[in-house]
């Protein structure tokens, strides 16, 4: 008898190991795989049932939030409609049969509160019957989306602003845009048919300009063309003097890279950036060589992912296979050939040269705190890259606020008088009759004697004609205004925008 109890006992035993083992499988190696198995609605049905935290701007405008609701779930997803499209390449949306995008899903384990960080405080609260859950604080303030959006108007293009200090997105704008209320809707008839008209929309307003699309960078690659000339080509502020000329011609044929409107430009690194000389940083891309052209490109972040913290981003392209192609290599050291960028990419160009020669990984994400209002998680901060060296970025930094002060750039400073103001303009032709262009400006804006606060990009796409002095005409007021704002303090600037409502007025965006 005690043999056969003993039996027992041993067979008990294993069949409780293995479904010990079994459950842990399901529950710890295999839920990742199971939860997002098509099909598997639970999760989303539990989510959609369970609350969820806000989404909040830098100033304290909730961007995202829940609702008690009527129908099958508990609550529903709200997007206040002040704000809605402003933010919605940044909040994403969180949809029951769409899934989510933007922040609602790269932070979706805060949002619901399931994040390993959560669970500590729950330690406290065994007793309490309420639910923990995440809010979700954002770098972007909203004051500053509000003036690119007004600044940019109807036209397509986009606007990054981003701290380069620490790579705090502070405004990124992108126009077209939607309401992703009629895409969190649970009717998701009404959802699925929204849906499918934006996909179909040629101007793609579900996906953000500023990261999601990639646009020939122009004269703003001219940054990167010397920083590859003083790193690796031997150019220094004093040489070499290119020559005066109106055109370039490489070496192994091809046609002559000329200036806009056939103007002659040459000189020391100053003047020809000033200038935005084609022929100077052509000769100069040339001189450097291809390989370590395409060595610069990658350094900024060219032809890899950039580690940023909203999903679905494209890389910026600088093509490999024309490095031992000195005419193709010309045409790239300009901004042209298949050269291609998004705006956060040359808005990271700026920053590392504001930064020291560092660029620091962009991120939307300040922190998150709890529904008692305690810090649990905030970014971190990391390198991402550093493309120059310090003196480098010295150099380029000084060439820069020359290019504000005696070039193409001089709209730059509008309303920034006391602040250091450095910038590039570029202008990007589409190759259209009639004549179109992207207008391109990049900068950085801080005190006298500090690395600067804030590094933009601004495109305006498909500009009538092809002038070199498209991107300061065009570009360069609305990273300006976008500028100013952002180096006010927010407190500041909420007043502003008080005090124009008691007026009458909508405000001027600074």
């Amino acid at each position: 008898m005690s043999k056969q109890i003993r039996n027992l006992g041993v067979f008990l035993a294993v069949c409780y190991v293995a479904l010990f083992l079994q459950v842990n499988r399901l529950t710890v190696f295999e839920a990742e795989t199971l939860q997002d198995k098509p099909g598997n609605n639970r999760a989303v049905e539990r989510d959609f049932s369970s609350p969820r935290g806000d989404i909040v701007s830098a100033d304290g405008v909730v961007l995202a939030e829940s609702v008690p609701s009527d129908d099958r779930f508990q609550l529903q997803r709200v997007y206040p409609p002040e704000t809605a499209d402003l933010f919605a390449h940044i909040t994403g949306y969180f949809a029951f049969s769409l899934g989510s995008t933007g922040v609602e899903r790269e932070y979706n384990g805060y949002l619901n509160g399931d994040d390993i960080g959560f669970d500590f405080n729950r330690l406290d609260d065994l007793f309490v019957d309420r639910d923990v859950v995440g809010d979700v604080i954002l770098s972007v303030r909203n004051d500053v989306q509000q003036v690119a959006r007004e600044e940019l108007g109807d036209t397509p293009g986009s606007v990054v602003a981003l701290d380069p200090r620490n790579g705090e997105i502070i405004a990124m704008w992108s126009t077209a845009t939607f309401d992703p209320n009629a895409l969190a809707t649970h009717d998701f008839d009404a959802a699925a048919a929204t849906s499918e008209a934006l996909n179909a929309d040629p101007e793609r307003p579900t996906r953000s300009r500023s990261y999601q699309e990639r646009f020939f960078p122009g004269s703003t690659f001219k940054v990167v063309t010397a920083t590859g000339g003083i790193e690796r080509g031997g150019v220094t502020e004093d040489s070499p003097d290119y020559p005066v000329s109106d055109s370039y011609q490489p070496p192994g044929g091809g046609r002559p890279i000329p200036n806009f409107g056939g103007d002659s430009c040459g000189g020391t690194l100053f003047v020809i950036l000033q200038q935005s000389c084609n022929t100077a940083f052509a000769q100069m891309g040339v001189d450097t060589g291809g390989d370590n052209l395409y060595a610069a490109a990658q350094g900024f972040g060219f032809d890899r992912d950039i580690p940023f913290d909203l999903p679905g981003g494209v890389q910026s392209n600088f093509p490999e296979e024309i490095v031992d192609d000195p005419p193709l290599v010309a045409q790239a050291s300009i901004g042209q050939n298949d050269v291609q960028a998004t705006p956060l990419q040359m808005a990271l160009v700026a920053a590392g040269v504001a930064n020291d020669g560092v660029i620091m990984e962009p991120h939307v994400m300040r922190e998150v705190r709890d529904d008692q209002g305690d810090k649990v998680a905030d970014f971190d901060e990391d390198a991402f890259a550093q493309p120059m060296s310090p003196s480098t970025a010295g150099t380029l930094r000084a060439a820069m606020e020359s290019v504000v002060s005696d070039g193409s750039a001089r709209r730059l400073d509008d309303g920034l008088e006391g602040f250091a103001v450095g910038g590039k303009t570029g202008t990007a032709q589409l190759g259209t009759d009639p004549p179109q262009s992207h207008a391109w400006i990049i900068g950085f804006a801080g005190p006298p004697g500090e690395t600067p606060h804030i590094a933009v990009a601004v495109i305006v796409e498909a500009q009538p004609g092809a002038s070199e002095q498209t991107g300061g005409q065009v570009a360069a007021p609305i990273a300006a205004a976008v500028m100013q704002r952002a180096l006010a303090p927010p407190a500041e600037a909420g007043q502003d925008d008080q005090d124009s409502q008691q007026d009458g007025g909508s405000g001027d965006g600074g």
